[in-house]
């Protein structure tokens, strides 16, 4: 687990831009299964979660369509809520970060860490923003 002075500003980057943090299993059980759309963003401490995931999901907002509702669970500190997040995220291996867009409770499209090391913002953005456009 992370001090939590470690981390608050990296929760502060994606709660201050409306994404609601989630703390708890049955919190992230609650918001996937909501009706509509919900992105989470598996938030961490490594750099590519500060230079390219939360600027991208933040950037991603800025398109006509997008999600319902916006989450985040931060692993190394919501042990309960990521585990719970992840276990909805299979057949996708756990990855922070990573970021997911559920409909109606059902994964639509998923970007693992793999996708997000060593590629722009913008580009994740734009990846994102197609997911919103075909399922939001």
């Amino acid at each position: 687990m992370y001090p939590a002075e470690l981390v608050k500003p990296m929760r502060d980057d994606l709660a201050s831009a409306g994404f609601e943090e989630l703390h708890t299993a049955g919190a992230v059980e609650n918001a996937i299964n909501k009706p509509g759309t919900t992105l989470v963003v598996v938030n961490s401490v490594c750099g590519c979660a500060a230079a390219n995931a939360r600027p991208a999901a933040k950037l991603s907002l800025h398109n006509a369509k997008k999600p319902d509702h916006t989450v985040t669970v931060f692993a190394g500190v919501d042990v309960e809520a990521v585990k719970a997040a992840r276990d909805l995220m299979v057949p996708f291996p756990p990855s922070s970060p990573s970021i997911a867009l559920f409909k109606d409770g059902e994964l639509v499209h998923m970007i693992e860490r793999h996708h997000i090391e060593g590629r722009p913002a913008e580009m994740i953005a734009e990846n994102l923003t197609g997911a919103y456009n075909e399922f939001c």
